[in-house]
This record gives structure tokens, C-alpha cells and sequence, in this order.
């Protein structure tokens, strides 16, 4: 049989048999057909099917329930409090236990916060320990979990009182003007928490450790040193004692900012999706995603103090008298202020995820950009499928989503791909070079998260 018989044989077959000429995601495309970005997208959707991919949407789609109910049952909760008197009966404690102004408003807050977190407390054990143990997502004994709770509860009465007392001290010493002035001072608030937070409170519940092996590291840094950020070192902290789901973050500003990745990330995830992680991480350091968000959620924040004074005098003007409460500078009048600002929140919660899902896509630009590891993304997009619906409808996106969904993210990363072939295979075959210098493989990986490796 001649060359050119052959060929056409090869063809045929390939024609008739498609199964054999398909590739897997992320393999090289042949020259007779061009990289399909979006046909790639689909592969990799594909491949996380049936009670799987059921099992995901389920968890998303109950969040969205969740919103509705921590928002209803927050009200009612208010409300009783209000309505019963225990909010005008804690103050007057408050006031018999001590004179000063400022310990009052510190004490009603502790009284407030215990009351709140007691009433909350069943519904708190059914979404943070038995859903997440339902869709396999935690690994934490009811104990540790409860452990973790209490830190929770006890930082939020040490760092939500001072927030609390100084809002309460700006509103009576400018009842015209509070406002503003209140708005100014969450701001600050926000600005010191986002300043101690990796320093101080994120070690209470995991355990923060550099990254030692140098065949992760290495590249981690010299991402971060070509893009500018004089980064030192990378942070790992332990979060597989709380849960399986793998992530990441960039925590702090100014001398307290932090790249972290947690173990799970480390253990589950192959050299290439490590580095378009941590590349996406180093882009919100370069793109000063922590500064502009102080400054769009100061702008939020200011919004919402107005909506809180108009809001609040109304409320006062039905119920004030009933309530006990003398007015805005009041503390028997938190519940109330609660409610408010949790109506004002809950209706800006799409504005809130546009933002942030916004900083995210530039993040994953910037990422895929630095790393050059579409597959890598991809295939972490994935993982995070796990407990994010992958493929919602556009509206459900607009709403529900602080971060781009799964299909949003591959699809950017498969563009990339698409304008990038040579140099995206290159990057991989070095990535999984590193693979075999540190032993990892996804069976391996399979091995030390349970089976939930991809």
C-alpha cells in the first residue's frame, strides 16, 4: 500500500472512530484542528459528571436557602430581644454594674453577644458541622469543632466590643453628625483588623508554618520576585485538621501581609495548579486589591450609615417607646441597629459579590498571566467545584457569586491557552518535572485526602 493510501486510511479511521483521536484536556491539539477554547472547556466540565457534579450543586444551591434563613432568623432573634425587654433589662445591668459609659456599652455587648449566639446556636451546628460532614467537606470532631467556636466567640467579644464601645462613644458625642463619624470609625475598625488579623487571630484556629520544601517554594518566590513583591517567604498553615477544601489567600497590608497557602492545597495539587494558585494570590498583592477594598467597603459602609439613621429613627418613632430604647446612642437600641444594617447588607449582597468577583477575574488574569499554567488552573477550578456549583445560569452568578464560576474561570484559562500553546506545554513539562523531585502523584494525592482527589 502506497504513502498515500496509508494517510487516507489513517483518516478514515480517525473520522469513523472519534473516540480514538480524542485527547484529554489540556493535551496538545493537532495541527489539522485548532485549539478550541471553549470545546476544551467543555472537556473539563465533562469530567465531573453524575453524582458528582449533583452532589456540588446541591451544597451551592442550599447556601443560597442559607442566606435567606441566617438573614430571617436573624431578625426574629432581634426582635424577641426587643420585644421581651431583655435588650432595655441588659442595659439597665450594664448600668448598675458599672458607671462609666464605656464599660456600660462593653458589658451590653458581651450580654448581647452570649444571648444571640445561644438562640443561634442549634442552627449554627446544622450548617457548620453536620452539612458539612454530610457532603464530605470537614474533617473536625464535634469537639474541635466546638473548640473553634468558642475562639470565635470569645475574639468577637474582645475585638466586637471595642468596635462596639468606640461606635456607641462617636454616636453620643455627636448625635448630629454620628453618621458620618460612625462610618469614619468602621472604616479604622476594618482597617486594624485587616492589619492584626494574619498576626493574631488567624494562628488561633491553625497553626502557620514557612514552607520548606524547596521544590514548591522555589517557584512561588520567583513568581512573586518577577512581579515585584519582595516576598520572603511562603506560609502554610494547617487547615486539613478543619476541612478538605483546598485554598489560599492573601491576608494583611502593609508589614503584616502574608501569602499563604493551606496544606490541603499543598497535598491534593499538582505543581501546575499550585502555581496558578499562588500566582492569582501574588496578583491581588500586585494589583492592590486589599487598598481597594478598605476603600469600596468604606464607601459601603458609609452608604450604610445613612441607610442606619433613617432606618433607625423610623424604627424608634413605632416601637421606641415599647423598646425602651431613648435613641441612637442607646446601647438597648443594638437590636435594632442590627436589623437595619442586616436589611441594608442583604439587599446590597449582589452589589458586594459583583466587587468582589471582579477583584477575583482580575486576580485570575493576573495569575494565569504570571504562571502560564491553564491546565493547572483548570483542573484546581475543579477541586474548588467540590463545593461550588461549576456551571450556574447567568443570573444565578450576578446573585450568588463572590468569585467567577468554574466554567467562567476555565474558560479564561482555555482562552489563554489557546494564544499561548507552545509556552503552556513548556510550563507543564516543568511542572511536572517538580511533581516527580517532590513524589507527588494523584493517586498519592487520592491516598492522603480520603479519596477526594480529582
Amino acid at each position: 500500500m502506497g504513502r498515500a493510501a496509508v494517510l487516507a486510511a489513517a483518516l478514515l479511521i480517525c473520522t469513523a472512530c472519534p473516540a480514538l483521536a480524542a485527547e484529554p484536556p489540556g493535551d496538545a491539539p493537532s495541527l489539522s484542528a485548532p485549539f478550541d477554547p471553549l470545546a476544551a472547556t467543555n472537556d473539563y466540565l465533562a469530567t465531573v459528571a453524575g453524582e458528582q457534579r449533583a452532589r456540588s450543586d446541591a451544597y451551592f444551591e442550599g447556601g443560597y436557602w442559607l442566606l435567606l434563613w441566617n438573614f430571617l432568623l436573624g431578625i426574629a432573634v432581634n426582635l424577641a430581644i426587643l420585644g421581651s425587654g431583655l435588650s432595655r433589662r441588659m442595659r439597665d445591668l450594664a448600668a448598675r454594674l458599672v458607671p462609666f459609659a464605656p464599660a456600660r456599652t462593653f458589658l451590653y455587648w458581651v450580654q448581647y453577644l452570649a444571648l444571640t449566639s445561644l438562640a443561634l446556636f442549634p442552627f449554627g451546628v446544622y450548617q457548620g458541622f453536620f452539612r458539612e460532614h454530610a457532603y464530605g467537606l470537614s474533617n473536625q470532631t464535634f469537639g474541635a469543632w466546638l473548640a473553634d467556636e468558642a475562639k470565635g466567640l470569645a475574639v468577637a467579644a474582645i475585638l466586637g466590643g471595642l468596635a462596639v464601645t468606640g461606635l456607641y462613644g462617636v454616636v453620643r458625642r455627636l448625635p448630629r453628625t454620628w453618621p458620618v463619624w460612625g462610618a469614619v470609625t468602621g472604616v479604622a475598625f476594618l482597617i486594624v483588623g485587616a492589619l492584626i488579623a494574619p498576626v493574631y487571630i488567624a494562628p488561633l484556629f491553625n497553626e502557620y508554618t514557612p514552607l520548606s520544601d524547596p521544590v514548591v517554594r522555589g517557584p512561588i518566590l520567583a513568581l512573586a520576585r518577577a512581579q515585584g513583591v519582595a516576598a520572603e517567604n511562603v506560609f502554610v498553615y494547617d487547615a486539613s485538621r478543619q476541612t478538605k477544601r483546598v485554598s489560599a489567600n492573601v491576608s494583611g497590608f502593609a508589614g503584616t501581609m502574608r501569602i499563604s497557602l493551606n496544606d490541603n492545597l499543598l497535598n491534593r495539587c499538582s505543581m501546575a495548579e499550585i502555581e496558578a494558585v499562588m500566582a492569582h494570590e501574588i496578583g491581588h498583592c500586585v494589583l492592590n486589591h486589599v487598598y481597594k477594598g478598605i476603600l469600596f467597603f468604606g464607601l459601603v459602609i458609609g452608604v450604610g450609615f445613612a441607610f442606619l439613621r433613617v432606618g433607625f429613627e423610623r424604627g424608634q418613632a413605632l416601637r421606641g417607646a415599647a423598646w425602651g430604647i431613648s435613641g441612637p446612642g442607646d446601647p438597648a437600641g443594638l437590636p435594632l441597629a442590627v436589623i437595619v444594617l442586616s436589611m441594608f447588607f442583604t439587599a446590597a449582597t449582589p452589589a458586594l459579590n459583583n466587587f468582589s468577583r471582579t477583584v477575583e477575574a482580575e486576580a485570575d488574569l493576573f495569575g494565569i498571566n504570571a504562571s502560564g499554567q491553564p491546565d493547572g488552573e483548570a483542573i484546581v477550578d475543579l477541586k474548588l467545584g467540590e463545593y461550588r456549583k461549576l456551571d450556574p445560569s447567568p443570573l444565578e452568578e450576578f446573585l450568588f457569586y463572590d468569585h467567577p464560576s468554574g466554567r467562567s474561570r476555565i474558560l479564561m484559562a482555555m482562552r489563554w491557552k489557546a494564544e499561548h500553546l507552545a509556552e503552556a506545554e513548556a510550563n507543564a513539562r516543568r511542572a511536572a518535572e517538580a511533581d516527580r523531585a517532590r513524589g507527588f502523584t494523584p493517586e498519592r494525592a487520592d491516598l492522603r485526602t480520603g479519596g477526594m482527589g480529582r
